[in-house]
C-alpha cells in the first residue's frame, strides 16, 4: 500500500431535516466533524452501532448526499457505492441493470457488455439474470451488486454490508474475491458488523459513534473499543 492520499475528508457534517408538522421542522445530525484520509490501495473498515452514521458516510463519499459542512476531496476518477439494490431499476433485467450500473461508473457500454458473462457467472443467479430485478430476492440483489462491483472495478469501491448476505457458499466466494481485490491494490471502504471481516481484510478502521469518529487506526484496537460500546 502506498501513502498516496486518494480521498481526504475534513470537518464533514450532515444533518437530516425531519418535519413533525408543517411549521415545526426539526434537524437531526447524522454526521459531525468527521475527518479522515483514505490511501490509495488500502482497505478501510467502518464500524459502529446501528444509527451511528456508517451508511450515511458512504453515501456522502459517493456524492449521493451533499454535506452541510466540511468537504470531501477526491483524486479518484470513479467512486462506486455498492449496497443492496442501490440504483437498480426494478423494471429492468439484471443484465440491463449491470450495463447501466457499469456506465454510471464511467465505463463505456462496450466494456461493460464484455464483462457480462463473468458478472452473470459470479452472481450465480442463472436465468434470472434476464428477468426484471423486481422479481429478485434480497440475496439475489446482493449477488448481482457484488458481482458488478467485482467485475467492473471503480477506483474506489464502497461496500455497505454486501458481504453479510447471501447463502454460505456465496459469502465464501465473495470473501475470497475481496481478498483477491485487496491483493490487486483495489482501494476499498466497507461497512460491516462482522468484526472478523474487519480484522482479516482491513489495513485500518474507523469507529463511528453518534455521527462522530471516536477512534481510527489499527483494526484490532478499533474492534476492541467497538466491543466496549454500550
Amino acid at each position: 500500500m502506498t501513502q498516496e492520499i486518494l480521498i481526504s475528508v475534513r470537518g464533514l457534517g450532515l444533518t437530516y431535516k425531519v418535519r413533525r408538522s408543517l411549521f415545526s421542522p426539526i434537524f437531526v445530525p447524522a454526521l459531525s466533524e468527521v475527518s479522515f484520509d483514505v490511501y490509495k490501495g488500502e482497505t478501510l473498515g467502518v464500524v459502529g452501532k446501528n444509527g451511528s452514521g456508517k451508511s450515511t458516510l458512504l453515501r456522502a463519499l459517493a456524492g449521493i448526499y451533499k454535506p452541510d459542512q466540511g468537504l470531501v476531496r477526491s483524486d479518484a476518477a470513479t467512486i462506486a457505492l455498492m449496497t443492496l439494490s442501490l440504483g437498480f431499476d426494478p423494471v429492468m433485467s439484471g443484465r440491463d441493470n449491470a450495463i447501466f450500473g457499469g456506465m454510471l461508473l464511467g465505463f463505456d457500454s462496450e466494456y461493460v457488455e464484455s464483462q457480462l458473462d463473468e458478472i452473470k457467472a459470479f452472481s450465480g443467479i442463472g436465468d434470472a439474470f434476464e428477468a426484471p430485478v423486481r422479481t429478485y430476492s434480497s440475496g439475489m440483489l446482493s449477488r448481482l451488486s457484488f458481482a458488478v462491483a467485482m467485475k467492473v472495478s471503480p477506483d474506489v469501491m464502497l461496500l455497505d454490508e454486501l458481504l453479510a448476505v447471501g447463502d454460505e457458499s456465496f459469502r465464501a466466494k465473495a470473501y475470497e474475491a475481496m481478498r483477491e481485490k485487496i491483493a490487486s491494490d483495489q482501494t476499498t471502504i466497507f461497512v460491516s458488523h462482522n468484526v472478523d471481516e474487519i480484522l482479516a481484510l482491513c489495513d485500518r478502521a474507523i469507529l463511528l459513534h453518534e455521527g462522530r469518529i471516536i477512534s481510527q487506526g489499527d483494526p484490532k484496537n478499533i474492534i476492541s473499543r467497538y466491543r466496549k460500546l454500550d
